[in-house]
């Protein structure tokens, strides 16, 4: 979808040398190079210790794990798959809203809660860091007060106390997936700015052997100098799956095989009882993958003619669901979700007869999957006869 993206704004040129010119990089691997380049403390990377990296952003927070590569000294591993968190600041602004519709209830001024809510957003919210201390949105003139509510002079008054629960969730959300990741967390992003968040997230992890570490530089250009930082010196050497990727396929049915589904079964042109709907996994879920690591596995197809039409095409598709090991499409359907579709002339592929029953074709292939380099290569290889 992106490469196309990049196509259609002439970006790059759609052939294959043009594609191969596009890379990309998610935005916690960016984070880990600027950091790297521009936040670290001196010895952090040099003592080989491993670090969390909090990407807390509008709307979520992104938390990737790294640790130093023992064999390279200036190459990472990705140690556990990422997560995606929404937590982020604007949930703190809903939380706000939710907070002060309640709070200006019985008040004339909740006409004006739009307005209110977008100044605590654009001010009150960037500046607060102490719960002890009471905050102020300025949204009206000097006409507007109503004392019951702490308005005064158009500035609503509220306890500090109040306004860090809007915090809290996204505080809580951050310590409780990083505790026992490592003994670095590296906070970057828009909402890694404010102050109230750093430090009630170091607060909370230092009793745990973690410190929380803030970039010096500019916060706002963490993803942008990242990726020009990932493009020049590519320091993870492996990530990890972040979901389970496979094909769903057809494999013979085994009546004392205990995981067999008895409403799983169809019959074959061949005659051959097989189990129908099966997600096969070629690449596990948490699984370190190295750049040139390939994932396969075999398959096979049956058919009547000699040679398979042009149009067939392989779906890849992944379960991004709570289910250990998936193995059946109609179990936690709604966690399935196709990823791509691998297209190419499958009358190529040489075909074979078997002894069991003549007449029928057999066609060998491998469905191989790259996914070192951020983005997933899907393909089919089979061996010329």
């Amino acid at each position: 979808m992106l490469t196309t993206r990049a196509v259609l704004a002439k970006l790059i040129p759609d052939t294959t040398a043009g594609h191969a010119r596009l890379l990309f990089v998610t935005e916690g691997e960016a984070s880990l190079h600027f950091a790297i380049q521009k936040g670290l403390p001196l010895g952090v990377v040099e003592n080989g210790e491993g670090m969390v990296i909090v990407d807390a952003g509008g709307g979520t927070i992104d938390i990737n794990s790294y640790c130093k590569n023992l064999g390279e000294a200036t190459k990472f591993e990705e140690v556990a798959a990422p997560q995606c968190l929404f937590h982020g600041t604007v949930f703190v602004t809903v939380y706000a809203r939710l907070f002060l519709e309640n709070y200006l209830q019985d008040s004339p001024f909740l006409m004006d809660l739009n307005s209110i809510v977008d100044r605590f957003d654009k001010a009150t919210k960037l500046r607060f860091r102490n719960s002890d201390q009471p905050q102020f949105i300025k949204f009206g003139s000097e006409r507007d007060n109503d004392s019951s509510c702490n308005i005064r002079f158009g500035r609503l008054k509220l306890l500090g106390s109040d306004v860090a629960t809007f915090f809290e969730p996204s505080v809580d959300c951050i310590v409780k997936t990083v505790l026992d990741q490592s003994k670095h967390v590296v906070l970057v992003g828009g909402f890694a700015t404010n102050d109230w968040l750093f430090n009630q997230v170091r607060d909370k992890l230092l009793p745990h052997g973690l410190d929380t570490i803030r970039p010096v530089y500019h916060a706002n250009r963490t993803v942008s100098d990242g990726a020009l930082s990932f493009y020049r010196h590519h320091f993870v050497c492996t990530r990890v799956s972040k979901f389970d990727y496979g094909i769903f396929s057809t494999p013979l049915f085994d009546r004392a095989h205990p995981d067999n589904q008895l409403e799983q079964r169809c019959v074959s042109i061949s005659g051959q009882m097989r189990l129908k709907d099966f997600f096969s996994v070629i690449l596990p879920k948490s699984t370190q993958i190295s750049e040139s690591k390939e994932f396969r596995r075999s398959y096979w197809r049956e058919s009547k003619s000699e040679k398979l039409p042009k149009g067939t095409s392989i779906p890849v598709w992944c379960y991004h669901g709570a289910v250990i090991r998936p193995k059946w499409k109609d179990i936690d359907t709604q966690n399935y979700t196709e990823l791509c579709r691998i297209e190419f002339d499958f009358s190529q592929l040489p075909s074979s007869r078997r002894f069991f029953r003549k007449g029928i074709y057999y066609f060998d292939y491998d469905v191989v999957l790259l996914f070192g380099l951020i983005e997933l290569k899907a393909m089919v290889a089979w061996k010329k006869m």
